[in-house]
């Protein structure tokens, strides 16, 4: 009689799972649902990536709450996909986090070593990149409970600096488990605690850490205290009308007190849950009711209870399933699900269409570029020619001559002879000749260093003195900030310069003149003043021959156009000024700034 009474039981119970074996509850579907429709929307609208890698995120973090952890990480790598191609490295760490969790979640060990190792190398966050090197580290041992709280123990040193409550609430749980592998029960306890200091009490992760602290008391016999927990939580969820939650809770409510042997209070809780879940139409947990005190009942060796209970939920279970919307959710899940898969294939259609487009499109700019390439190869070649001819006229007005200068210095030479003064001859030979190597080595060059333009007109003033005797005295002064060694200037640009204050205004004075050369720093520029006391441009100008006036022209064109061209070629900021004295003084004072 009793084995036909249990298999009677056994059919019933058989029946209706095979009515309800697809019902989740109502809420997380609501909210799967939800997520799944929103990427669904964002699929059809051809939304941008991001927007469409977040609401994969969105649908798997859902799914994770439903523990439905291999669809769930199917969705978060559609969406490291997205973010990996995007170069978003920070959300690439992120997602390879949460796989790496959820793997561990599935015990799929090494591939989670691996996610978080991928998290760890991508992270550019310090902070994230030790928290995932960490997290390797404790997976890796998950069979050394003493390694494992090592890598735990820094994880927490890390964010107890930091305001990140989910990362601390997650990794106190881990401490948590960790201890209790140890066997260290009430550190199990203080650390779940710890955990729940960062959840909101509304969320239902702070109730499922009360119900594994409520374990361990039921471990450790502590009952009272268990009741305690669950009789506090379920007055919590009574308050917040979550019918779920309240449900759940006293299922939970009902299994501790059986197991602290306050039997009656245990069925007559599981009794006001079934009811509860009667009335709210929610088949599975009416189902999961009936089970547990189907089970309470058979322990009893009570199959006439059993029996009844089992009848009367069969009374009730097609108006449970017309109005559990349950079922429903999961079709709508599933048809949602399809219609993501054929947009997903539609829009893999249409990236490949446009990848074809798109290669066209850069062998056309390839194209493009090439001929925009060539075209500058052409416009820098023309440039390149003009600024060639540039350097080549710069050479030929530095390298030329003064005629004056040669032919006068050679008739210098004559005159010493002819006076039979050998010695004067002699060195004035030597000095000119020094000069002309100087200048002959240095033709070839734009700039020279100042120390060496400034030896060249030292021997150039000295060479004048020599043919002119006592006409004039020179004076070179320097900056004592200026580094002659260092700084570099144009080539013999000063230097026709002087020639025209000795040989235009100081020969014609009949006192002896003055010649000064003062090289100055000033913001940055050197200022170079050379300042004679001749008898100035106008008077100068008056007894000229128009041979003289053409050659002192044509001087002072040379020297404009070579600034020109070393302005336009090295881009400098060269210029000129020349002014006559004003009465009663007499003279010209040249300025250059380099």
């Amino acid at each position: 009689m009793k084995f036909i009474k249990r298999h009677i039981i056994l059919v019933l119970f058989l029946l209706i799972g095979c009515v309800v074996w697809a019902q989740s509850d109502k809420k997380s579907s609501d909210r799967v649902n939800k997520a799944a429709s929103e990427l669904s929307k964002a699929l059809d609208e051809n939304a941008e990536e991001s927007k469409i890698a977040a609401d994969y995120e969105i649908l798997a973090k859902e799914l994770i709450q439903k523990k439905s952890y291999a669809k769930a990480e199917e969705y978060l790598r559609k969406a490291l996909q997205i973010y990996t191609n995007q170069n978003q490295k920070e959300k690439v760490s992120a997602i390879n986090r949460e796989i790496a969790g959820i793997l561990e979640m599935q015990g799929k060990i090494d591939d989670a070593v691996v996610h978080y190792e991928d998290a760890a190398k991508i992270s550019v966050n310090s902070l994230q990149k030790q928290l995932n090197i960490n997290d390797a580290g404790r997976v890796r041992n998950t069979s050394s409970p003493k390694k494992q709280s090592s890598y735990i123990q820094q994880n927490i040193t890390l964010l107890e600096k930091e305001n990140l409550p989910e990362e601390k609430a997650v990794v106190y749980q881990q401490m948590a488990v960790n201890s209790l592998q140890m066997n260290q029960k009430s550190q199990a306890i203080e650390n779940y605690e710890k955990a729940l200091e960062n959840i909101p009490k509304t969320k239902p992760e702070a109730m499922a850490v009360q119900q594994k602290i409520a374990g361990i008391y039921i471990s450790e016999n502590k009952f009272d205290k268990a009741i305690d927990i669950n009789e506090n939580l379920l007055k919590e969820t009574t308050k917040n009308k979550d019918v779920e939650a309240q449900i759940k809770q006293m299922q939970s409510l009902s299994e501790v007190y059986i197991s602290g042997n306050k039997q009656k209070e245990g069925i007559s809780t599981l009794k006001q849950a079934y009811e509860l879940a009667l009335k709210e139409g929610r088949t599975l947990d009416a189902k999961n009711c009936v089970e547990l005190l189907g089970n309470i009942y058979t322990k009893e060796n009570d199959y006439k209870q059993s029996i009844s209970l089992y009848t009367n939920f069969l009374n009730h279970l097609e108006i449970l399933i017309q109005s559990d919307s349950t079922l429903v959710d999961a079709k709508i899940f599933q048809l949602t699900e399809e219609q993501i898969n054929r947009l997903e294939r539609e829009k893999e259609l249409k990236d490949k269409l446009i990848e074809g487009k798109n290669i066209f499109n850069t062998i056309l700019i390839i194209f493009l570029v090439l001929l925009l390439f060539l075209l500058f190869l052409i416009i820098r070649a023309f440039y390149a020619n003009k600024k060639k001819n540039k350097e080549i006229a710069l050479q030929s007005l530095r390298r030329e001559m003064n005629p004056h200068f040669i032919f006068n210095s050679l008739n210098s030479v004559n005159r010493f002879i002819s006076q039979n003064n050998e010695l004067e001859a002699n060195k004035y030979l030597a000095s000119y000749s020094r000069l002309m190597r100087n200048i002959m080595e240095n033709s070839g060059k734009d700039f020279i260093k100042l120390s060496k333009e400034l030896e060249q007109l030292e021997e150039y003033l000295q060479l004048e003195q020599l043919r002119f005797g006592d006409k004039f005295s020179y004076k070179i002064t320097i900056d004592k900030d200026i580094d002659t060694e260092s700084v570099s200037i144009p080539n013999m640009l000063i230097q026709p310069q002087l020639e025209n204050a000795v040989w235009h205004g100081l020969r014609y004075k009949t006192e002896k003149g003055c010649l000064k050369l003062d090289i100055i720093l000033k913001a940055g520029k050197i200022i170079v003043a050379i300042e004679d006391n001749g008898i100035g441009l106008t008077q100068s100008q008056a007894i000229k021959t128009d041979n003289q006036r053409i050659y002192e022209s044509r001087g002072l064109n040379n020297v404009r156009e070579r600034i020109r061209l070393l302005n336009e070629l090295y881009h400098t900021e060269i210029t000129l000024n020349i002014k006559e004295k004003e009465a009663p003084d007499t003279g010209v004072v040249v300025i250059f700034v380099f």
